[in-house]
């Protein structure tokens, strides 16, 4: 009898520690396809190259509708499709190679691992984006758009159930032992485990403290790896440069201003010179008129007034600034107005545009106006990254949108990619060498050898060592 009890015991303590390893642990994979499940994935794996109104082409094409653009073919070629595009492009899919010869050479990333409940909580996303996202955009202002519910609570509601089931269990191992105990020795003064007792057991402490180390290392694992992601950080600039005008609009080329980009590791920030390259001429913008351009005169000491630049301008004290860009703002305020006397409306203007040029053009630790804009950095790569801009753009011939969106459509500019080492690993595992008239690959008989004899059809970035960790952390 007492063999029995002991093995019952055993059998209880081991029913215990499996349901609470059952409750502390609840999977994050889902059997089923949700709304939710389908948004994590497209954030993390599709929103780098496809607008997230699903309405835009980005650097891929716009999603909404997907479903109807594939109706012509069974369900599981657009699944394929999703999972790995450049196979069934070279296995000749008629909707494939439409769709290849519309955006080509841009190769949609290969995702092979994700199951049919995933791909079809993206569409379920995707749907559900393209449907109500344009009546979230119209909702009165201050109106609450309705979140997604979330399934959260049912794991809740689980864990509670197996923490009162675990509680039972131990109060019965309890209470077995203390029968076991009484029997062993009837006359034996033997009390029963209180509630306080159990709690505090070597085994329950234990178990707990096992818990929380797991919990607080998920916890700490999963901040870290997305420490210093900024994807979609559109900080406020001192000057509002807008890129959807001058590389939209005007079509001015990216490398104009960021000419570092061909030539070096970083593309640099343009110097003010560079803006008065045009600015010298076009003295007012289309949409804030003297506001922002007056702070490039401010930065760089060029008096509008007479079309020169000024002479000692570092030392200029401030009041003379202001006297200079206060008279050049009245005086285009009152052409524009058609009028002779400054009025109330243009003395306003007047005192907010230069405000604007102190506030940003100083700060605590620049007090005069003269000198360099500070504008903001965006892109940050950790410093044991190494990247070289023109190894990619010079060399690898890589236009600057498939990295940074779409600039053209910006009018403020924001990161774009998450520009993670996972990203970057997918670009060299699907991005194509251009061998073709680049000299820089002359080295590689052999691949041009392969290429030449059909033994190859293309050769990727990985091919030439692209996935070599000493590249981007020597």
């Amino acid at each position: 009898m007492n063999k029995e009890f002991l093995s019952l015991r055993k059998c209880l303590r081991f029913s215990i520690l499996f349901l609470f390893s059952i409750g502390m642990y609840i999977p994050s994979a889902h059997s089923e396809a949700t709304i939710e499940v389908g948004k994590e994935i497209f954030k993390n794996q599709c929103a780098a190259c496809h607008n997230r109104n699903m309405k835009d082409d980005l650097t891929g094409p716009a999603l909404g509708g997907v479903e109807e653009r594939w109706a012509d073919y069974p369900e599981e070629d657009l699944y394929s499709w999703i999972r790995n595009s450049s196979a069934m492009i070279a296995a000749g899919h008629p909707r494939a190679t439409e769709l290849w010869n519309e955006w080509k050479p841009t190769a949609m990333t290969a995702f092979t691992a994700l199951t049919d409940e995933e791909i079809e909580s993206i569409l379920l996303y995707i749907n559900d984006q393209y449907l109500n996202a344009g009546a979230a955009l119209v909702a009165a202002p201050g109106a609450q758009v309705a979140k997604q519910k979330s399934n959260n609570w049912l794991y809740y509601i689980l864990f509670f159930i197996l923490a009162v089931v675990a509680f039972i269990l131990a109060r019965i191992i309890a209470n077995l032992n203390y029968i076991n105990a009484k029997r062993m020795n009837p006359d034996a003064d033997v009390q029963k485990t209180t509630l306080v007792e159990m709690l505090t057991s070597k085994g329950v402490v234990g178990f707990v403290i096992f818990a929380l180390v797991v919990a607080m290392g998920y916890t700490t694992v999963s901040n870290g790896v997305d420490l210093g992601r900024q994807q979609g950080y559109a900080p406020e600039q001192p000057i509002l440069f807008s890129h959807e005008t001058h590389a939209g609009l005007h079509q001015i080329d990216c490398q104009y201003c960021h000419d570092g980009a061909r030539r070096s590791k970083h593309s640099v920030i343009p110097a003010t010179n560079t803006c008065m390259n045009c600015h010298k001429a076009i003295k007012k913008g289309s949409t804030y008129g003297t506001q922002e351009i007056s702070k490039i005169f401010a930065a760089i000491g060029y008096n509008p007034n007479s079309d020169t630049y000024i002479e000692n301008y570092d030392d200029m004290p401030e009041d003379s600034i202001r006297a200079i860009f206060t008279k050049w703002i009245s005086d285009e305020y009152m052409k524009d107005e058609e009028i002779t006397e400054m009025d109330q409306k243009g003395n306003r203007i007047v005192e907010e545009q230069w405000n604007g040029i102190k506030t940003s053009l100083t700060n605590p630790l620049k007090k005069k106006i003269q000198g360099p804009i500070e504008w903001v950095r965006i892109h940050h790569l950790p410093d044991h990254v190494y990247f070289n801009h023109a190894q990619h753009v010079t060399v690898g011939k890589l236009e600057c949108q498939q990295c940074h969106g779409k600039v053209e459509e910006m009018e403020v500019l924001q990161q774009y990619a998450p520009l993670s080492m996972g990203w970057c690993i997918n670009c060299h595992r699907e991005t194509e060498v251009q061998f073709t008239s680049n000299q820089y690959y002359n080295a590689y008989e052999d691949y041009h050898k392969a290429l030449s004899s059909g033994d190859m059809d293309a050769v990727t970035v990985e091919d030439i060592g692209g996935l070599e960790c000493q590249k981007c952390h020597y």
